[in-house]
């Protein structure tokens, strides 16, 4: 066995195969006793396409609390990452230093009442960006005014209604997810039950409110004794902000036309994800007589659930996560 550079790999070749010719005899050569034959040279064999992330840097020591958001600025030099009490704006070149603009923790920690749930900045605007808390308010903050935003330009919360009041209302209202419309115009959270819409120019109520799982709030206090009912569920708009998705229980994932006011629940599992396969509208049945193609609500899978769901920016294909599965649809394609 001969262990050669790669300079000299010509050279020994030429002479291992004019000294073999040469000889009536194959030539043998050993590396520790052992024949060149039985040694076992490497084989490329083709395999599937093994995708690896490697971080290019490194944005360490800012935060104390775990990171329940991240959104990129619309100059794209700067982001910004947000935790239970801090939000900081972070450039992309600078990887040892951010600077805090929102601080909500309290000197006294058992003074405090809520905690950021999620952030974005404004698609647009590069100085603008908006923040949810778990009380279920939203504050759009402008960062022209001052350094640290300790003081929001616009402050978005829906009455509540005291007939509704309850043990859960204020878990309910937690906000999970904010998104900005594509246009900027508009503003849409998620909570436990509800999927809202805001106008920036309407502060006090929402322009549109659909419900996601009404029927679950017969069942808060089964769902609080499993923790479900702290589940984080997002939601995501299509590219043209007419239609809204966001994720429930059992693999559904419901979708929301703003214009038609229609909406379709549909299920994401290996049943339904075969090449072509049309999805089929799911209905949860809550009382009475069942059809046949319906689920009571007393069968849904409350481990099975959909937190995380994309929308192609441009294109009907929409992305979905089910616990330990990605499930990716297209539009009917004729």
């Amino acid at each position: 066995y001969i262990q050669v550079h790669r300079h000299q790999y010509k050279n020994v070749i030429s002479f291992i195969f004019s000294s073999t010719l040469a000889s009536s005899k194959p030539m043998l050569f050993q590396h520790d006793k052992i024949p060149f034959r039985k040694k076992k040279v490497p084989v490329l064999r083709p395999m599937d396409l093994m995708v690896e992330a490697t971080p290019r840097r490194v944005f360490a020591n800012a935060h104390t609390y775990h990171i329940n958001s991240i959104s990129v600025n619309s100059d794209y030099e700067t982001y910004m990452s947000a935790d239970d009490l801090r939000i900081n704006l972070w450039n992309f070149e600078i990887t040892n230093q951010s600077f805090n603009i929102v601080d909500i923790k309290p000197a006294n920690m058992e003074e405090l009442t809520e905690v950021i749930t999620a952030a974005e900045f404004h698609p647009h605007h590069c100085n603008t960006f908006v923040y949810s808390s778990s009380k279920g308010t939203i504050r759009l903050c402008d960062m022209r005014t001052s350094a640290l935003c300790d003081r929001h330009a616009k402050f978005f919360e829906e009455p509540e209604d005291p007939s509704n009041r309850s043990f859960f209302s204020e878990i309910i209202s937690s906000i999970s997810d904010v998104k900005f419309s594509h246009s900027g115009r508009y503003i849409m959270t998620r909570d436990y039950l509800t999927v809202k819409v805001w106008d920036l120019n309407m502060e006090n109520r929402p322009i549109e409110t659909y419900q996601v799982h009404d029927y679950l709030r017969s069942k808060l206090c089964s769902l609080y004794e499993n923790d479900c009912i702290f589940d984080k569920f997002e939601c995501v708009w299509n590219g043209s902000d007419s239609v809204i998705m966001t994720g429930s229980y059992n693999n559904f994932f419901r979708m929301f036309d703003r214009n038609t006011k229609r909406d379709v629940t549909l299920e994401a599992s290996r049943e339904n994800s075969k090449p072509r396969a049309v999805l089929k509208p799911r209905k949860v049945c809550v009382g009475g007589k069942r059809r046949k193609d319906e689920i009571s609500v007393d069968s849904l899978d409350f481990s099975k659930k959909i937190l995380h769901t994309a929308w192609h920016p441009s294109e009907n294909i929409i992305a979905v996560a089910a616990t330990n599965n990605l499930y990716i649809f297209q539009d009917k394609v004729n």
